[in-house]
Formats: C-alpha cells, structure tokens, sequence
C-alpha cells in the first residue's frame, strides 16, 4: 500500500536496530536520570527557513493534485514557492496550500526551499472493484496520515474526513490518495475513519497514537548519562518509531542522533533512548511513528533512482530493485532479516550520495522500507 508521504531524512550510517525496553521496570527501579524539559527548542539559522512538502503519495499523471507545505514549526505556511517538475511552479496559498496538474513521469518531484520530497506517479486511477478505501492501522495524531482509493477529489476541501465524527483537515489530495492531519481534538485510540465526497463516502478503521516524551526531575548535569523516555498513548502493540535529536550540542543520544526504535508493547508501551548531557541549556528531540514497508513504492522509486546514474552505482540500485521485487512477488514467504539487509545497503548507498533528484528518490525508498 501507499508509502507515508511525508519528506523523509535519511538514516545515519549506523545500521538501524530496533531496541525493546522494559519500560515499567526502569521506572520502578529507578534507573532514569532526569533532564528538565524544554522551555522551548533553539532553531539555528540554517533551519529557520526549512520547509516540509507535503505530497499525496500517488498522483494520477494529466491530473490535478493539491500539495502543502509546512513550515519548521510544524504549521501551514503560506506564499512558498513549489517547483514541481518542467518548468512548473505554484505558490502556497494562506491555506498552505497549492493546486497543480501532474506531469507525466514515473516520480514526481517537488522542491522548496531547499527540501524536496516524492510521489509515485500513476498513468490511471487504479482499478477498484469493491469501491473500498485504504487507511493505515496505526496513524499518528500530530502528523500527516494516508487515506487512498480511487473516487477522492483533487481539491483537498472537497474531501471532507472524520475521525471518531470529529473533523480532520486534508492537507495534500490527489484522486487516488489523501494526506490528513487529525483533529487536536481527538483522543488516541480505536478511530472510525469516514470520508465523504460528491463522488461517494466511505468508512475504514485505523488506530491512533500519541507519542508523548517524558522528562523526569531533577535535571542531568553535564556530563552526566540517562535515559529519556517515549511514551505511547492509544496502542499496546510494539510500534516501530523514528527518534531524532534535535540540540546535539546541548545532549548527545549515545547510539547516534537519528534512531529507529521497537516500543515495548504492552500497558506501559514505551522506548527509552540513552543519553549524555553535554552542556546546560534547551534540548528537544522529535518523535514520529515509522509507516508499515511497502515493498513495491520502494521498488518503483529506485527503479527511476537507476536511471539517474549509471556503472556501480547503477549496478548496486540495481541490486535492490531486483531482490525487492523477489519479495513483492513472493510475500508469504518474505523473511524481515533480508528486508534489514536490504535498508542497511540502501544506507550505504545514502550515505555517500550528494543532495539532489538521486538522494531524493532514495530517500523516498528508504521511507518506504
């Protein structure tokens, strides 16, 4: 299904491991070392302007779409210009947003600012028999989430989405899939999706998530080791998060500054990240729940990545494509070891790639995976 359409930063060239933690037992046991929470995150000057593209994850080629773009603190932001592919360029609105016409391509890419993010492109609306809709299982309830079908408009206003009855905002529309940002109303847990439209309504059920940072007192002192902790609202089932550092110069994580992390499941359903203090002064870090892998997004985007360059590194994407499509065509029997093996190579080859359509188009892959 859909890959999370948000950009994506690429890992660190540590190979990502998932790390359970007995979170309960730290608490009880009182293994943690505080830090004092931020009064309120340290933005340089080199990410003051950084912009987030939101895109549906599949766009329909000759057909209009709806983009959005956040701005560094998370919000809608108005007036950015969104270079979208031959030439073309729109404008946010004050809603955030920006309508244009798909060009034909395999992969589209926008830019902005600096950022730039990925849609796959299709050259017709999928069929869809069952008239049905897709959500994810497990969506977020501060970040954007996929909902795709066939019958959605390409205004995002016109797609009007509820979660629980309580409105959700469509930031990105194509009419194959939305983007949707829940209500802050809503509460973490068990949610019925509906979607209405002039082309139909739908209803699909997903669960949401609260990932909620946890800063125990008395502070760290330079220099000093501990623990900070990931709390998990709406779910006991052990999700899969992405954990970055955002003030590395004030704490250091010890197993690097970006980190995939498996909670622990359960009632106290959390992940503990272990870290030294550096210096006094404001931290933050940013927590976001890790989609489910699709396999055959991450085929298709590195199949156009190939085409971008050629000799070995053609040949190691090549690599890839090949052994993601052995395991699209054989899902059953897919073992999740050789899909760690597959993202620790896609790593390798982020890791020494300059900024540019190539990086984006891997990094769109390694999203997926």
């Amino acid at each position: 299904m859909p890959a999370y359409p948000f950009h994506f930063q690429p890992l660190s060239l540590r190979t990502p491991r998932f790390r359970r933690f007995r979170c309960g037992l730290l608490l009880t046991i009182g293994l943690l070392v505080a830090l004092a929470p931020p009064a309120r995150p340290q933005s340089s000057p080199s990410n003051k302007w950084t912009v987030t593209i939101v895109l549906p994850s599949r766009v329909v080629a000759g057909r209009p779409a709806t983009l959005a773009v956040l701005g560094v603190d998370g919000k809608l932001a108005s007036d950015v210009t969104v270079e979208i592919g031959g030439g073309e360029r729109v404008t946010t609105d004050a809603s955030g947003r920006a309508s244009f016409s798909v060009p034909p391509a395999n992969v589209l890419i926008a830019k902005a600012s600096g950022s730039s993010a990925a849609a796959l492109v299709d050259a017709n609306l999928p069929e869809n028999s069952k008239d049905e809709i897709w959500a994810p299982a497990i969506a977020s309830t501060r970040e954007p989430f996929v909902i795709c079908g066939s019958r959605f408009r390409s205004a995002a206003d016109t797609n009007h989405v509820r979660l629980n009855g309580e409105p959700s905002l469509v930031i990105a529309a194509s009419p194959e899939c939305l983007s949707v940002m829940a209500n802050s109303q809503v509460v973490p847990g068990p949610a019925q999706i509906s979607v209405q439209t002039p082309s139909g309504q739908w209803t699909a059920q997903t669960t949401l998530v609260a990932l909620a940072p946890e800063f125990p007192k008395p502070a760290l002192l330079p220099g000093q080791k501990g623990k900070l902790m990931v709390r998990v609202k709406g779910s006991e089932q052990p999700l899969r998060i992405l954990v970055a550092n955002q003030t590395p110069g004030v704490l250091r994580f010890s197993r690097g500054d970006l980190q995939e992390l498996l909670t622990s499941g359960g009632a106290e359903n959390c992940a503990a990240i272990e870290v030294a203090a550096i210096r006094s002064g404001d931290f933050s870090f940013d927590a976001r729940l890790e989609p489910s892998p699709d396999e055959n997004a991450a085929r298709r985007y590195l199949d156009d990545a190939a085409a971008l360059v050629d000799g070995g590194e053609q040949r190691d994407i090549k690599h890839l494509t090949g052994h993601l499509a052995q395991r699209v065509a054989n899902q059953p029997g897919n073992n999740p070891r050789d899909l760690e093996a597959l993202q620790r190579d896609l790593d390798k080859i982020l890791s020494h790639t300059i900024e540019g359509d190539l990086r984006t188009l891997l990094a769109a892959a390694r999203a997926a995976l």
